[in-house]
């Protein structure tokens, strides 16, 4: 469908835009509508450079014209007859200058084309409006997908204003340039000087032969004052719009930015990527800046021609200010860390440890070009703390470290050393806080010139912690994550003087995203279900219970939650990472729960654990038949670093052996819960090779039954123990114990 059709049966809003467009003499819309065909098949870009095509599309356009006004005659349409005729008339003024009005018809058009774009994009959106019922069932992409567009749509119709607002400006110039030209040339005669000014003053007495030539003035000055005042109210518009606009960008947009950063920090998978923000903050500074230029262009028009009650004399001192306070509040919000302080081989960002290099990245979300390493960054920290920064201090924001070209400052060897005298108290409070729960933050300050326009500007980093030895490093984390979990508040250092509950949906989301950031596998319902049952008991709605600080994780409190779960992460991320990821582990699920899972099972069906009182320790549970018939669920001993070092879990599994009748070993795994075949399950994790050159065999015992009927199993129990030489451990259980032999392989040179 051809342009003009289409922009024809648009919605009213954009078909007002379009009315706007065409509000002007420059290309009016009868002859846009009656050469719409002619007008959209020819080369006006080209044109605009190339003379002798400008000419023949001039003659054309003419000729067009002449061809438009016969057909008037004919229909006897008398007022497009004279309309024809005086564009015709304004069109011939072209002749010296062809190229400009293929540039003045190529911009028309260019704007129609955005118009037909704004549109399009308000129909997507719309096809995504769902009543609220059918949201809560989209798809969170698709949700997200709104959202952009939803923006997209609103940042469209703001920059159509701002071109808008160009194309009124030169209006207005052209304008004001006709007015000076006719007073001008009537100033020339002397006799009607004093009249002239006598209208732009209103005191004015002409005589009966002047007031034609006065009426003529007075006529251009009205005119050039509605002008004038029109101006001035689409630029406080405009300033309202981009007003609205900042507002969105800086307290939604740049927020909901910064909290999925800070979960992002605790393992959350939360898009941080900053290009789209640098984009929409980008184009309102530079409109913003344009804006200033207007205000700049009306001030000089102002220069040549004024009069009494003149709206731009009192009018843009008021609109300068505010949009020069536009500008700061949206330079001074787009000043940003974008990626957290860490160090290579830490637990997570935001734990700092004295005398070990640490980087950090800042980046200015407003990006011009011309700036490129003229703005230094400078690092500090608060003055009241006991730390200095070390390092390379001071950088210059640049496009060389960003791979999408952003500015940014890239700071990779910082450091930072504790004062040893003259500190003062921890954070200006005399509420005692371990060294883990005292927060930190370091700033970084820049100044933005451009223009003639000065902003300085501050950056500053989530809190972080800082410890002088590795062993920190477990709590310190923990106050990393219970504060990124529930504080908003990204600058409230003494958070942990009065620390807040976690409810349980904030806290079983913050321990899936520790697995899902370490294995890229989170906690399924069931292994929530589990850690809360460990947590508050059984209850019937776990949504209202709350997880206090001291019981998540205390320091110098070895059985906090956090030892045992930590204890568990770093297991399973140093030795079994892809069993877990691959869904073979259950991990978190309680004895009793395993026993009632079990015993619905056939015979040598098992499932693999996490211990609940060995940190750091797994284990496996499988279902066997007693002499009665019933099913009976046996356990061994957990596992920890101690044995997976030498033995991968998976070889334990494919290995393990207890004595049956006639002392034949046997092993009792069969199915993986809940009926997945062993070797179908971990086969492709077994070694190449079970036996040979390089393997020795590791033996251990567990204990289930009685060692006494185990010694009658194996009739010379003495003389197995001693070849076995192997380790008797006893379990809690008692006296009703069985020999459980655990036999794997050890690769060795």
């Amino acid at each position: 469908m051809a342009q003009w059709d289409r922009l024809r049966q648009l919605p009213v809003v954009y078909t007002q835009q379009l009315h706007e467009l065409y509000d002007r003499d420059a290309l009016p819309m009868d002859v846009r509508h009656y050469l719409s065909a002619w007008i959209e098949k020819q080369e006006w870009q080209r044109a605009a450079r190339d003379h002798d095509l400008a000419v023949v599309l001039l003659q054309v356009l003419l000729e067009n014209l002449d061809i438009q006004h016969s057909r008037f005659v004919q229909e006897e349409s008398f007022l497009m007859q004279h309309n024809i005729r005086r564009y015709k008339q304004n069109f011939q003024r072209y002749l010296e200058d062809p190229c400009a009005l293929a540039s003045t018809i190529l911009w028309f058009l260019e704007k129609e084309k955005e118009i037909l774009q704004t549109a399009d994009l308000a129909e997507q959106v719309q096809s995504l409006h769902v009543e609220q019922e059918a949201m809560e069932t989209s798809s969170q992409q698709d949700l997200e997908r709104k959202m952009l567009l939803q923006s997209i749509h609103y940042f469209s119709l703001f920059f159509w204003g701002v071109q808008c607002m160009e194309h009124t400006m030169i209006c207005l110039e052209e304008q004001q340039d006709e007015f000076d030209f006719k007073y001008q040339t009537h100033k020339m005669e002397a006799s009607l000087s004093r009249l002239i000014w006598s209208v732009l003053h209103e005191n004015c007495d002409p005589t009966a032969v002047r007031k034609t030539q006065i009426r003529v003035l007075q006529s251009l000055v009205n005119r050039l004052n509605d002008c004038r005042k029109s101006t001035l109210s689409d630029l406080n518009k405009l300033l309202d719009r981009t007003e609205d606009l900042i507002d969105i960008l800086v307290k939604k947009e740049l927020v909901e930015w910064q909290r999925r950063q800070q979960k992002s920090c605790i393992g959350a998978p939360d898009d941080v990527c900053l290009d789209q923000l640098e984009k929409w903050f980008t184009c309102v500074a530079v409109c913003l800046f344009q804006v200033r230029e207007f205000l700049s262009k009306l001030e000089e028009l102002v220069g040549k021609v004024s009069y009494d009650n003149d709206p731009v004399k009192s009018q843009r001192p008021t609109l300068q200010r505010r949009t020069d306070a536009l500008l700061n509040d949206l330079l001074k919000s787009s000043f940003v860390v974008e990626t957290q302080p860490s160090m290579p081989q830490g637990k997570g960002p935001l734990v700092l440890r004295t005398n070990v290099q640490f980087s950090v990245k800042t980046r200015l979300l407003v990006k011009f070009p011309e700036l490129n390493h003229s703005m230094k960054v400078n690092v500090s920290m608060e003055r009241y703390r006991r730390f200095n920064v070390l390092g390379t201090k001071t950088k210059a924001l640049n496009m060389a470290e960003s791979q999408s070209g952003g500015m940014v400052a890239d700071f990779r060897h910082l450091t930072l050393k504790e004062q040893k005298s003259g500190g003062g108290n921890k954070g200006g409070s005399d509420i005692p806080l371990t060294v883990t729960e005292e927060l930190h933050i370091i700033y970084f300050d820049t100044v933005f010139e451009l223009k003639g326009l000065s902003v300085q500007l501050q950056a500053s980093s989530l809190p972080v912690v800082i410890i002088s030895n590795s062993s920190q490093q477990q709590s310190a984390w923990a106050s990393i994550l219970w504060f990124n979990m529930l504080s908003l508040d990204t600058k409230d250092v003494m958070f942990f003087a009065n620390c807040p509950a976690a409810t349980w949906p904030q806290f079983g989301e913050m321990l899936s995203w520790q697995f899902l950031s370490a294995t890229k596998r989170g906690l399924n319902a069931d292994q929530l279900q589990m850690i809360a049952h460990r947590l508050f008991g059984k209850q019937k709605d776990y949504d209202t219970c709350k997880v206090a600080w001291s019981k998540f994780s205390k320091e110098n409190s070895p059985d906090t939650f956090w030892v045992w779960f930590d204890g568990i992460l770093v297991m399973v991320k140093t030795f079994l990472e892809d069993l877990w990821r691959d869904g073979l582990i259950m991990g978190f699920v309680s004895k009793g729960k395993e026993k009632s899972l079990l015993k619905k099972k056939q015979r040598g069906t098992f499932l693999l654990r996490f211990s609940e009182s060995v940190i750091g320790g797994i284990t496996f549970s499988w279902v066997d038949i007693d002499d009665f018939g019933q099913p009976d669920v046996k356990t061994v001993q957990p596992f920890t670093k101690v044995d997976l070092t030498q033995i991968p879990f998976h070889e334990i599994i494919r290995n393990f052996q207890i004595l049956e009748a006639e002392n034949i070993p046997e092993n009792p795994l069969l199915y993986l819960y809940p009926n997945t075949p062993k070797d179908e399950a971990f086969r492709k994790y077994y070694s190449e090779k079970t036996g040979g050159k390089g393997i020795k065999c590791f033996w251990r015992y567990f204990l289930l039954d009685t060692f006494l009927e185990v010694c009658q199993k194996a009739q010379h129990s003495y003389h197995l123990l001693s070849k076995l030489n192997g380790v008797l451990s006893c379990s809690s259980y008692g006296i009703k114990c069985s020999a459980v032999i655990v036999l794997g392989m050890n690769m060795t040179q």
